[in-house]
């Protein structure tokens, strides 16, 4: 089963659904994720929220997923690696989330991207993402740009299995979402030029990882 993410639009900056750019929510008192190489705030990514994930249910709560990498010098804090600080990638609770304040002083475009973009999910029976993807496209006249990538299924790598190990009890994680950089160059997610990021939790350790391929 391939789980689709399309573009649906624009959404709220502050909305509790799955989407890319806007605000992040989160607990109160969180601090915005800071760079581990230059220190500074890194930009916001996306949101996924957990229940959109195949099985899931409005009962179950299975929090939110919040992605965050350094803008602040693009290509040079390594926000491509996994564990590089360059990159974060933050489990939060469903329940009491807020959006988080931005650090002052810093610009828009190094905190948030320029555009916020709603999805939609279209379920494929197959488990080949590129293939799904296609079809898609075909089936609904829209170009395959409008694919923002894939919750859950398997990663559709551009250069290899990068899969993670959890750091605190070594077992494999979970893949949940695959995100394209985005249909509009002015807007997009900064993968590299063209590239894919890939998103991993490990929901009883809390803990997730956030890489990309180009």
């Amino acid at each position: 089963m391939t789980t689709l993410v399309i573009d649906s639009g624009l959404s709220a900056p502050d909305a509790l659904v799955t989407r890319t750019g806007g605000v992040p929510l989160a607990p109160a008192g969180t601090e915005w994720p800071c760079c581990a190489s230059c220190e500074g705030p890194m930009q916001f990514l996306a949101q996924v929220v957990l229940n959109d994930l195949a099985g899931g249910t409005a009962e179950s709560k299975r929090g939110v997923l919040a992605l965050f990498a350094c803008q602040n010098d693009p290509g040079m804090c390594s926000d491509w690696e996994p564990t590089s600080g360059g990159n974060r990638a933050l489990l939060f609770p469903l329940d009491g989330l807020a959006p988080l304040p931005r650090p002052e002083g810093v610009e828009e475009a190094v905190l948030v991207l320029g555009d916020v973009r709603a999805v939609g999910l279209e379920r494929d029976s197959g488990d080949d993402y590129d293939l799904a993807r296609e079809a898609w496209a075909a089936r609904s006249e829209r170009p395959a740009s409008a694919v923002l990538g894939q919750l859950g299924g398997q990663p559709a790598w551009i250069q290899g299995d990068e899969t993670p190990t959890c750091s605190s009890c070594a077992g494999t994680m979970p893949f949940i979402v695959q995100l394209e950089e985005g249909p509009d160059h002015r807007t997009a997610m900064n993968f590299g030029g063209a590239g894919c990021a890939y998103a991993f939790a490990c929901q009883p350790c809390d803990r997730a990882l956030l890489l990309w391929q180009c």
